[in-house]
C-alpha cells in the first residue's frame, strides 16, 4: 500500500450543479489522506451550487463563468504540489486515491487522465467510450471531461490553462502533450450523459466535432461556447 500525504489540491468547476456537485464531494472525500485541499471554483450558480459545496467542506471561489476562467482561478488560489482537475458532474472509481497516489508516485514528469464513462445504457455510449480511449491512448488527447491529474510544476512549464470559456482543455492539452506523456489512470470517471442524451448520441458526436473544426479555423472560443451551451 503506498504511503498517502496531503499533496493533492482538487480544482472543480462548477455552475448550477447542486444536483450532482454533493456525490462528487463525496467521492473525493474517501480520499482524505492524498488531499489538502477542495476548492469549488462556481460560475455564477443560481442553483445554490456554492453554498452545497461549502456545506460539503470544499473552499468556493465565486466568479463569471467559463471553464477555462474558472480552472486557472482554482489553480492560481492552490497550494498543493499536485493538480486533479475536474468537472463537478463526474462521479470518481471507489479506489480512485489509490490510482492517484500511485501516479503521483510515478514522478513529476507524467500526466494522468481518467478513463471516461458515460452515464446511460445505449451502446453506442460504449462505442463512444472505446473512441475516446483510443483517441487518448494513440494521440495523447484526453478531454476536460476525463480530468486532468499533473504536478503543479508540469502545469506551469506548459503555460498553465488559459481563461477560454470553451476549448480550454483541448488548447492546454495540445501544448501539454509536447512536454510529457499523458498516460490513462487506469480507472473510469462517469460523466453525466445530459448532452449526451439531449441532442441524441451521434448529433453529439458530430456537434462536437463541427466546434473543434470551427476552433482549429480560428473561430473565438466565446462564439463557440455561445452555440455549445443552452440557451436557457
Amino acid at each position: 500500500m503506498l504511503e498517502l500525504r496531503p499533496c493533492l489540491s482538487v480544482v472543480i468547476v462548477a455552475r448550477n450543479e447542486a444536483r450532482r456537485l454533493p456525490a462528487l464531494l463525496a467521492d473525493l472525500a474517501r480520499g482524505q489522506a492524498l488531499l489538502r485541499e477542495v476548492l469549488v471554483v462556481d460560475g455564477g450558480s443560481d442553483d445554490g451550487t456554492a453554498p452545497l459545496a461549502s456545506l460539503a467542506g470544499a473552499r468556493v471561489l465565486l466568479g463569471p463563468p467559463g471553464r477555462g476562467r474558472q480552472l486557472a482561478a482554482g489553480v492560481a488560489a492552490s497550494a498543493g504540489d499536485w493538480l486533479l482537475l475536474l468537472h463537478a458532474d463526474g462521479r470518481l472509481p471507489l479506489d480512485w486515491a489509490a490510482a492517484v497516489a500511485a501516479a503521483i508516485a510515478a514522478g513529476e514528469d507524467t500526466a494522468w487522465a481518467f478513463d471516461l464513462a458515460i452515464d446511460g445504457t445505449d451502446p453506442a455510449l460504449r462505442l463512444v467510450e472505446w473512441a475516446v480511449a483510443a483517441r487518448s491512448r494513440w494521440r495523447r488527447l484526453p478531454y476536460g471531461d476525463q480530468g486532468l491529474l499533473l504536478s503543479r510544476r508540469l502545469y506551469a512549464r506548459a503555460g498553465g490553462i488559459r481563461p477560454l470559456p470553451l476549448m480550454e482543455d483541448l488548447e492546454f492539452v495540445l501544448r501539454l502533450r509536447q512536454l510529457a506523456p499523458i498516460r490513462s489512470l487506469g480507472r473510469p470517471l462517469r460523466v453525466d450523459g445530459r448532452r449526451w442524451h439531449r441532442l441524441g448520441v451521434w448529433q453529439t458526436v458530430l456537434a462536437n466535432a463541427r466546434l473543434r473544426r470551427r476552433w482549429r479555423r480560428g473561430v473565438p472560443a466565446a462564439d463557440l461556447a455561445s452555440d455549445y451551451y443552452p440557451k436557457s
